[in-house]
């Protein structure tokens, strides 16, 4: 890298190019569809979305052998480590399958005759990426030249080090693929049971909870909920009453509004804390946003506090008598009910919605024990997302960690006397 290295013993500095072999890529030329869509995977940016994730298996695009033949693309073997130098400067990945790649990227074949491990070479780049970002130069599309790569330098370990080093890091990416899958599992389960269990506007569900019987009440949202449209600013004004104050981002990262949140400080008149402090159960939508598609994002008030009060560009519903809040808040959640609303945001740059707009939304509900049921049924998965998110943020960080101790040297790994060279 541009800054100055210095090997831990035992390790080396070497010019990448000297311990592996480096290539690139091509576009074969798109005006002959003989090129394309012959079953040779193709790396291009359109898979950006696929890279950072260690391996990459499929391609958004693929090109044939006439392509190859008439082209400088190549066919890279499986295991090589590619690196993009355009957008997404810095994006690795290891091919899993025998693919080509566009000019975008680069390609190193490693080995150990050669003396670096594969594995190695893509962690080495995932904890160095910062520095190909800073590589990068160009005004609308960023990107590094080859001949940085030329002079590119690494340092390493032994082989036989840099497998355990592998072994060891994968295993914390394991824990962490573990724990993605049950996010992701718990986020489904969510989605099914909003789609299964909540209404479509006044439509009821098909399916119902075991036990409950009943016609449902086909209403607007005026009349289960008092619509409150905050106009607490941020300003702390001098004779006004210090709040803390539930803003926009607070609602719009929250499934949930508890009182120990770290809430910005401000000031309100006793008519704005009578009216928008927030009680227990309350619901609270953002009112604004730049895109119509993130309006009406909503969040529950789980617990309070009498300084708590709403924040400007929000709106509290406050369920009236039958209505149940976490019933209402997933109500906001489901699909049907986003869309709802964006086709009403009104504005150009800006969208917003009327209290009209809220109000008139058209709502269904079962009986008021029907709905506490719903919730928290639906409540379940989300809670276990809710534990798993600081489980898996707290693997990422420990391996990141572990990752600048390991790929630097700071911490050694302990080999078997066998695997000593």
């Amino acid at each position: 890298m541009a800054r100055r290295m210095e090997a831990p013993e035992g390790w080396k500095i070497s010019l990448l190019d000297s311990v592996t072999k480096r290539g690139s890529g091509h576009t074969p030329d798109k005006e002959y569809p003989e090129y394309w869509n012959g079953g040779i995977k193709w790396v291009s940016l359109a898979d950006s979305h696929r890279l950072d994730a260690g391996t990459i298996s499929e391609t958004d695009k693929e090109i044939s052998e006439l392509g190859i033949a008439k082209s400088s693309a190549v066919v890279h073997p499986s295991g090589t480590v590619i690196l993009s130098r355009d957008a997404g400067v810095g994006k690795s990945a290891v091919l899993e399958g025998d693919m080509a790649v566009s000019q975008h990227f680069i390609a190193w074949r490693c080995s150990s005759s050669l003396g670096l491990h594969n594995w190695f070479l893509y962690m080495w780049l995932q904890f160095n990426k910062h520095e190909f970002e800073r590589q990068a130069v160009g005004s609308t599309i960023k990107t590094i030249g080859l001949p940085y790569f030329k002079r590119l330098q690494i340092c390493y370990p032994p082989y036989a080090e840099q497998s355990a080093i592998v072994d060891i890091i994968r295993t914390w990416d394991r824990a962490i693929e573990t724990v993605e899958a049950l996010i992701a599992n718990a986020r489904a389960q969510k989605q099914a049971l909003m789609q299964r269990l909540l209404p479509h506007g006044t439509t009821p569900p098909k399916k119902r909870l075991p036990g409950f019987s009943g016609e449902w009440r086909e209403t607007t949202i005026e009349s289960v909920a008092s619509v409150l449209v905050s106009n607490v600013d941020k300003k702390s004004v001098k004779g006004e009453r210090p709040v803390r104050l539930c803003n926009y981002m607070d609602v719009y990262r929250s499934d949930q509004i508890v009182s120990d949140m770290d809430f910005m400080a401000a000031t309100a008149t006793e008519a704005q804390i009578r009216k928008f402090g927030l009680k227990v159960g309350d619901v609270i939508i953002t009112k604004d946003s730049e895109t119509p598609d993130d309006i009406a994002i909503a969040t529950f008030v789980q617990n309070t506090a009498p300084d708590l009060v709403c924040g400007y560009h929000l709106a509290i519903l406050r369920p009236k008598d039958g209505t149940d809040g976490q019933f209402l808040k997933f109500f906001f959640e489901h699909p049907r009910t986003r869309h709802f609303f964006a086709s009403r945001a009104n504005g150009a740059t800006r969208f917003g919605l009327t209290v009209g707009a809220i109000e008139t939304a058209p709502i269904s509900l079962p009986s008021h024990a029907e709905q506490k049921e719903i919730g928290n049924v639906i409540l379940a998965a989300e809670t276990e997302i809710h534990r798993l998110n600081p489980i898996l943020t707290a693997l990422r960080q420990e391996k990141a960690a572990l990752m600048q101790q390991l790929l630097t040297g700071k911490r050694r790994v302990k080999l078997p006397e066998s695997e000593v060279v």
